[in-house]
């Protein structure tokens, strides 16, 4: 392993999704760049997990926009990414399966927009105008957004302009239909959706990407693999377990990060991954504007989640090649307000197979919203692989009662379904906290507003004139929005006419 220098051009913070893609993109332009972990793994929500000689996906499940044309193509070519990870397209005709209680009806997401239209109209036969209305509104609204539409030569955007929209009005206004509305809306904790916040803007840009194409990945650390093989080919250093426990700085510039061994390491440049909270939290605020440091400190984040990871034995429960999010309130808005006796208002499920030989399922993963209130008695404890910590017998029974609602609610889904697991294995929101770095276990940073859209806006841009921010909080959150992110905080280190060439080659 090579020592840790005094100086490099660029120190990145992190060495999430956001931080090896900007550590590839500077190291490629001739820059000494170190990428600081604090965790034994690097990723992010890339990160996996073995249990039982079986690997789990701890955050990215799929992936859209991959073919050629499409948003994330040019992304992955010049990332040297789309031949080196395995993928599996999801089925054209459903890629996403929204289902509700006592409603025997699987309700279709297709893959391309017309075929989208053609698998819904199976079940709204007199909503084809209200289904193109829907398509046409993500399109014009995808088409704002510069860094989303490559082949398009911009000379400015006006993506401010539709920030103020509705996610649940859009979808309103498109037709009169309200189980149509459910189901248009049904996957919506792909944003921790709320019909009195979200945007329609970052369902436009989620759903347009997997309407395009949806692959489920073999496993997501590959992302993390490849790039750090690169990274390092070009001359770039990742670093493991090696925590920042302070950013020193003036009022204008940073000098140096301090590990939690006591160890300096100074940059030209600096680059946080981490959630802007956190980032300044570790700052010197003294000579910063207390209304900007303020902000930075309050904000508002999405809620959190309990998974539950099973793995299945042997030939036992049939592989789906899609994922369904079922609701047991009909409501897909409100799967987040549940008390303790409702628990389990909405759940993301997610199945994979060891290999396409098979028919049969290995694993399967399921998610519930869960609040950060739910565990807070527990926030002083603190468990990874690198701290190992029992929190307490309380919290244990917590995490049992809480699997067990959930498999009795996957149990309705797939009578037996009880009968076909070997094992399995929870995460809560402190989990989620610990090996993540998301403030109270938010699923996806920052929660954006339509009402107040300045306001969660986040600039890759500081006021110190050599700190930059990237990552899921910048523009977008999944593995497009913080590659577009990425780019973004790149843009300001490197110009954004020549980031926007650089990509523009490989459409």
């Amino acid at each position: 392993m090579p020592r840790i220098k005094e100086e490099y051009d660029v120190v990145i913070i992190g060495s999430g999704l956001g931080g090896l893609l900007c550590g590839y993109v500077l190291a490629q332009e001739g820059k000494s760049v170190c990428i600081l972990e604090k965790n034994a793994q690097i990723g992010g929500n890339l990160q996996t997990f073995k249990r039982d000689k079986v690997k789990f996906d701890s955050g990215v499940h799929y992936i859209g926009g991959l073919e050629k044309g499409q948003a994330l193509y040019p992304f992955f070519k010049y990332f040297n990414l789309l031949d080196n990870v395995e993928k599996e397209l999801l089925d054209q005709d459903g890629y996403d399966i929204i289902s509700f209680e006592n409603d025997e009806i699987l309700y279709p997401h297709g893959q391309g927009y017309d075929n989208f239209v053609k698998q819904l109209l199976k079940y709204f036969p007199h909503e084809e105008e209200g289904l193109r209305k829907y398509c046409e509104e993500i399109k014009r609204i995808c088409e704002k957004f510069e860094w989303y539409n490559l082949d398009i030569d911009y000379t400015e955007t006006d993506e401010m302009s539709v920030f103020g929209l509705s996610a649940k009005e859009v979808i309103e206004s498109c037709t009169s239909n309200q189980k149509l509305q459910q189901v248009l809306a049904g996957s919506n904790l792909l944003y921790a959706g709320d019909g009195d916040t979200s945007p329609f803007y970052i369902h436009a840009l989620i759903i347009d990407s997997y309407i395009g194409s949806a692959y489920k990945l073999k496993h997501s650390d590959q992302i993390s693999k490849q790039l750090r093989k690169d990274i390092k080919k070009m001359g770039g250093e990742i670093f493991i377990n090696s925590e920042v426990i302070k950013i020193e700085n003036s009022s204008k510039l940073v000098e140096h990060v301090t590990l939690s061994n006591g160890q300096h390491v100074r940059g030209k440049q600096f680059i946080s991954n981490m959630h802007p909270t956190q980032t300044f939290r570790l700052l010197n605020t003294d000579g910063l504007r207390k209304v900007n440091v303020n902000r930075m400190l309050q904000l508002e984040n999405t809620t959190s989640s309990f998974i539950l990871y099973i793995k299945l034995k042997p030939d036992t429960f049939k592989f789906s090649n899609y994922n369904r999010y079922h609701f047991i309130d009909q409501d897909v808005w409100s799967a987040h307000n549940y008390d303790s006796e409702n628990w389990v208002k909405g759940l993301a499920i997610f199945n994979s197979r060891p290999n396409n030989d098979t028919s049969y399922a290995h694993t399967l993963t399921a998610i519930a919203y869960m609040n950060y209130e739910d565990v807070k008695k527990w926030e002083d404890s603190f468990n990874t692989t690198l701290s190992e910590n029992e929190r307490s017998e309380e919290y244990v029974r917590f995490k049992k009662e809480k699997a067990e609602e959930l498999i009795n609610a996957l149990s309705k889904l797939y009578p037996g379904f009880s009968d076909c697991i070997e094992n399995y294995y929870t995460a809560t929101p402190l989990t989620q906290r610990d090996y993540i770095g998301a403030i109270e276990g938010g699923l996806y940073g920052i929660k954006k507003d339509y009402n107040a859209p300045v306001k969660s806006f986040i600039s890759a841009n500081t006021k110190l004139d050599n700190l930059f921010l990237t990552g899921q909080n910048i523009v977008l959150h999944g593995v497009l929005g913080v590659t577009i992110s990425a780019m973004v905080t790149c843009q300001f280190m490197l110009g954004k006419k020549y980031m926007l060439d650089k990509i523009k080659a490989f459409v």
